[in-house]
């Protein structure tokens, strides 16, 4: 890839993640789904606070899904820079929100990444866009992990990769068994984290607050 694909492909990106994707076909029958969906619920789709219901949730639902369109590992090398920096480089914070994939449900709360690179950097907020990108489908906060992690280490081919997660779910939150304040975190290490030193500064270091 050229450097003009990349600033093409860059710009893309950039109004990608900032505009909503929505194609007026699958708008449609995911339409007609809902007015289904809110019948057979006892509602009466046609009620005033209802009529546009069905087409709202079906915009609503091709934003939160439109991860599946992308491909992280592009945004990741659309944005490569040589640079013989091998210092750990974080990124915590990140807020994402995305839907279990067993009840439809949102579970939201932030993702903090690390990478040492070999050579190559990306730019920060492609990290954020990653973390976006796959958060932006069908989940389990276990695979989002994984998946965050195994892009980055494909993509820039560093010493090491770290993702923590910190998460609630509303499929624990507002029903089963209803515990409001739980909190799921999960975590994947790849090369040099996976040393206890390593591991250890990192996990300091976005438990810190440096302001």
């Amino acid at each position: 890839m050229n450097k003009s694909q990349k600033k093409w492909l860059g710009l893309i990106m950039e109004k990608y993640f900032k505009e909503e994707i929505i194609k007026e076909e699958i708008t449609e029958s995911l339409s007609d789904n809902y007015t289904k969906i809110l019948d057979l619920l006892g509602e009466d789709s046609h009620r005033e606070g209802l009529i546009k219901t069905p087409e709202r949730v079906a915009k609503a639902m091709q934003f939160i899904t439109q991860g599946y369109k992308i491909d992280p590992q592009e945004i990741l090398t659309s944005a490569i820079f040589h640079e013989e920096n091998s210092e750990m480089v974080i990124v915590k914070d990140i807020e994402l929100f995305s839907l279990c994939e067993h009840h439809m449900l949102p579970f939201f709360g932030k993702a903090h990444v690390a990478y040492i690179p070999n050579g190559k950097i990306t730019g920060l907020s492609k990290i954020a866009r990653v973390v976006d990108a796959y958060s932006r489908r069908l989940q389990v906060q276990e695979r989002l992990t994984i998946q965050i992690r195994d892009c980055i280490q494909d993509a820039l081919q560093p010493l090491g990769v770290a993702v923590v997660i910190e998460a609630k779910h509303l499929c624990m939150m507002m029903r089963g068994v209803q515990k409001q304040n739980s909190i799921t975190t999960t975590s994947a290490f790849v090369g040099e984290f996976q040393q206890s030193a390593t591991r250890s500064e990192f996990l300091k270091l976005i438990a810190a607050s440096l302001s």
